[in-house]
């Protein structure tokens, strides 16, 4: 492998830690389904913090799994320019400034965030979206920090379509031997 700085990741993927990799698909499994907020706002809710924080690699899964669950490829794009896109509603908008403000360090969350939402959301469905926001910090700080090789799918459709709005694969690129088969919800990681 070419020495990127990051010559021993593998070495530091969830998978050596069975337990831990157990528990994180547990929690993604609490968290992540249509509770009393809908899969799509919540992986949207994921990929907002994503993009916040600058892992790259998060956004494209985020990104992907929105796409695999049929939401248009222009709704998808439309995240990065959400506040001015008639492809969001209200609640959308809330929910994502949220995310948007909870992804950076140090957290920019002010009282307002809030008001707004509890215009759209109940108290449950807000703790719902905080939800997705913390384990996509947590996503976001270890494969950033690692660098984890974005699987060659993600990349193939993110380049295609999220390359139009700035996004690239930055240092999660890797040798092609160090990339998953593909994106963990194709590769059923969740329902193990």
């Amino acid at each position: 492998m070419a020495n990127d700085g990051y010559h021993d990741r593998q070495n530091f993927e969830m998978e050596n830690w069975p337990e831990l990799r157990e528990s994180m698909n547990n929690i993604f499994k609490l968290v992540f389904p249509t509770r009393e907020v809908s899969g799509e706002l919540k992986q949207f809710v994921f990929t907002a913090a994503s993009l916040a924080s600058g892992c790259l690699h998060c956004q494209s899964h985020g990104s992907y799994h929105l796409h695999r669950i049929g939401v248009s490829d222009e709704k998808i794009q439309a995240m990065w320019t959400y506040q001015d896109s008639d492809l969001f509603t209200q609640a959308e908008r809330a929910a994502l400034d949220l995310a948007f403000a909870a992804g950076v360090a140090p957290n920019a969350v002010e009282p307002e965030n809030f008001e707004e939402l509890r215009k759209h959301f109940t108290d449950t469905q807000i703790i719902e979206i905080l939800a997705v926001i913390a384990v996509g910090g947590f996503l976001n700080r270890w494969n950033d920090t690692i660098a984890t090789v974005t699987d060659q799918e993600s990349v193939d459709w993110a380049s295609e379509v999220l390359a139009q709005v700035g996004w690239d694969a930055g240092k999660h690129t890797g040798k092609t031997e160090e990339q998953r088969k593909a994106h963990p919800i194709t590769l059923g990681w969740t329902n193990k």
